[in-house]
This record gives structure tokens, C-alpha cells and sequence, in this order.
């Protein structure tokens, strides 16, 4: 057997008049004149049964269901269109660009504490205390000067 599903005698083939198979026993059958068409699709529209696609010459297709003759002119000249919803088609990118993380910060308010700042002296800071290396090491204290804005930082 090939990848496509058919024997390795069993070849399809087009020429001016249409699609052919070659069956394993070297027969030449005719395949539906619009099997080229992908995607269309004609029903019954007494039934809603799916109809088969005309075969090569055949002016009509029969529903097998109900009995409703529709002629084979209904496939020609037909558009298809689809639309699909973006979450019809799940993506592992399209996740990770929508999966957002929460971030868990204890405090954005900076404290206002006595601390001289070593640029320009003054004595009041802002500090903030965050938790830079591993847990089972003390946390840093950034401090910023409350007069010249500089910033600085003590390991505890």
C-alpha cells in the first residue's frame, strides 16, 4: 500500500476528459467529473441528504434517500466560502499569547523612613523592601533619597 490509502497499481490520472482510476485489475473508471472541487458540497433540498457528485456526462444526480433528481448544472459555477471562529483552530502560540500571569507585588506605596543618603546627605529615603535572591536568603531594602533621588540598596 502508498501513503494515499491505494494500491501501488492503483494510480489517479487526468486528462482532457476528466479524472480516471486505475484499478489494481487495469481498468480505466471514470471519478466524479467534479471531484477537482473540494469543498462543495450539494443537498437534497427536500431531503437534506449530502448528494453524491456527478459522474462525467451525467446530467443529473438522483438523491438516494428520497428519490430527487437535481441536475449536475447545480455544482458548476458555485463559490464557496467559509468562516470559522479563531478558537475553532486551538494553537499552543495563540495560547501563550492570551494566557496572562498575575503578578503578586506586597506593596507598590513606598515607606518614607530616617535613612542619610550617601550622595548628598539629606536623612530622609524612600524604601521598599523585595525579595532579589533565593528564599532562604534575607531580602534587599532599595532606598532612594527623598531630596536628590538617588538610589541605593542595603542586602539584609
Amino acid at each position: 500500500m502508498s501513503q494515499s490509502g491505494r494500491s501501488d497499481r492503483e494510480r489517479i490520472h487526468h486528462d482532457e476528459g476528466g479524472m480516471h482510476c486505475t484499478g489494481t485489475d487495469g481498468t480505466d473508471t471514470d471519478m466524479p467529473a467534479l471531484a477537482h472541487k473540494i469543498g462543495s458540497l450539494l443537498f437534497c433540498p427536500d431531503c437534506g441528504t449530502l448528494l453524491d457528485l456527478p459522474l462525467r456526462d451525467e446530467p443529473d444526480v438522483k438523491c438516494e434517500q428520497c428519490g430527487h433528481v437535481e441536475p449536475a448544472s447545480s455544482y458548476e459555477n458555485s463559490s464557496i466560502m467559509t468562516h470559522s471562529h479563531p478558537d475553532a483552530f486551538p494553537s499552543s502560540l495563540r495560547q501563550k499569547r492570551m494566557t496572562k500571569t498575575k503578578v503578586h507585588e506586597s506593596s507598590d506605596a513606598l515607606l518614607r523612613v530616617t535613612e542619610t543618603c550617601p550622595e548628598c546627605g539629606y536623612s530622609e529615603a524612600y524604601s521598599k523592601e523585595i525579595q532579589m535572591r533565593s528564599a532562604d536568603e534575607g531580602s534587599t531594602i532599595l532606598y532612594t533619597c527623598v531630596n536628590c533621588k538617588h538610589g541605593w540598596r542595603i542586602n539584609n
